[in-house]
């Protein structure tokens, strides 16, 4: 996957928000780490997740949550004219939350996914994971 100076590569699961951008080009492209945006994730609109006892529910409406979090940020920031190019690194089911909270702006400023979780991972692991993915 190419990616042009300035995309930014947003790293997502249930928990971690990372970010990088591209400081270098789609010839030598340069990930450099980007602050984490503090999120808020009290919207738990996790509508259709039951909790009782013995069952995990509680912590898949948290990680929706996040994801519902992650998800505003970024549309926030594409609409904000602060992000024009984007790739999304998330584990499948962080990826499809993520993908039922995307602004149409979002979705056309997305050049693409990657279902994989890479958090923690560090730049050429995720240079290398995006060359695979084409």
């Amino acid at each position: 996957m190419l990616l042009s100076h300035g995309t930014v590569v947003a790293l997502v699961d249930g928990k971690n928000f990372d970010l990088y951008r591209n400081a270098g080009n789609e010839a030598e492209p340069e990930l450099t780490a980007l602050p984490s945006p503090k999120l808020d994730a009290q919207n738990h609109s996790g509508v259709g997740h039951r909790s009782s006892p013995g069952n995990h529910a509680d912590s898949q409406v948290n990680e929706d949550a996040h994801a519902n979090a992650a998800a505003q940020w970024l549309n926030d920031q594409v609409l904000g004219h602060k992000i024009e190019n984007l790739v999304v690194i998330a584990p499948p089911r962080t990826l499809g939350e993520l993908r039922r909270h995307y602004h149409k702006q979002t979705e056309k400023a997305l050049l693409g996914e990657l279902h994989k979780d890479l958090i923690g991972r560090k730049a050429p692991e995720i240079l290398a994971a995006l060359s695979e993915h084409r």
